[in-house]
């Protein structure tokens, strides 16, 4: 049993014990290209959080990590088979509900550790603000190491690129599909172009359909990745 996994960990411990702080990750189910499964959120946000825990607990933290959120926000995806989709309004109910669990069993720091670009989480913070006792933290963990993202990197990677597709490698490389020669089973990566200036210059947002946006749901070049290089993004 590591104490600070709570789902390993057995109420013969909590009973007795108060943890200070809760990390409480967020991923997605949904397609990423051709070449990675559909759980990749998932797998990273399990994967980044118990580093994160397990060194804090090595430091001395009171820290407890608490099962991911499978599901996210994928109405981007509506068109694409089994994305499973949580409105927004929906994922926020259930931070709100998770957020007075914890802090029933007196936690008092809350670190919202997100893995999916949908999932867009700041609202509920601000909902939030001044009716609970703990405090709330968020954090994107795939925006932190932007200032070494170059160094990694020759590709930027939006959705099932680079990036991703090194961290499947260094972490789970045996969900990535492949095709005879050894080679990725992704295509380039390459999205649409907008046709209104104002979207390609930034200027106005929209809700992105990924259906018309995308060949098979990547956007980003995945075929220059490594496992070497998801190994130095994890140490960043």
């Amino acid at each position: 049993m590591r104490p600070w996994v709570l789902a390993e960990t057995n109420y013969t411990h909590t009973k007795n014990h108060r943890y200070e702080v809760a990390v409480l990750p967020f991923g997605a189910v949904e397609p990423h290209n051709l070449h990675l499964p559909y759980c990749t959120d998932v797998f990273e946000a399990n994967i980044v959080s118990e580093k994160i825990c397990e060194a804090a607990y090595a430091r001395g933290a009171n820290v407890v990590l608490l099962p991911t959120i499978p599901y996210g926000t994928q109405t981007n995806m509506r068109e694409m088979p089994l994305a499973m989709n949580l409105n927004p309004s929906t994922l926020n109910l259930v931070v709100i509900d998770l957020v007075e669990s914890l802090e029933r069993s007196g936690v008092r720091k809350i670190l919202l550790l997100n893995s999916h670009g949908g999932n867009e989480m700041k609202m509920v913070l601000r909902e939030l603000c001044g009716k609970t006792q703990s405090h709330l933290f968020l954090c994107n963990w795939y925006q932190i190491f932007n200032d070494e993202y170059a160094n990694i990197f020759a590709h930027r990677d939006d959705h099932a690129g680079e990036m991703e597709t090194s961290f499947a490698m260094a972490f789970f490389p045996e969900l990535i599909q492949r095709r005879p020669d050894g080679s990725l089973a992704a295509d380039d990566g390459t999205p649409a172009e907008p046709r209104f200036e104002a979207l390609r210059r930034g200027w106005i947002s929209i809700t992105r359909p990924w259906h018309l946006l995308t060949t098979n749901a990547g956007v980003g070049y995945a075929h220059e990745a490594t496992a070497e290089k998801g190994r130095r993004l994890m140490n960043c």
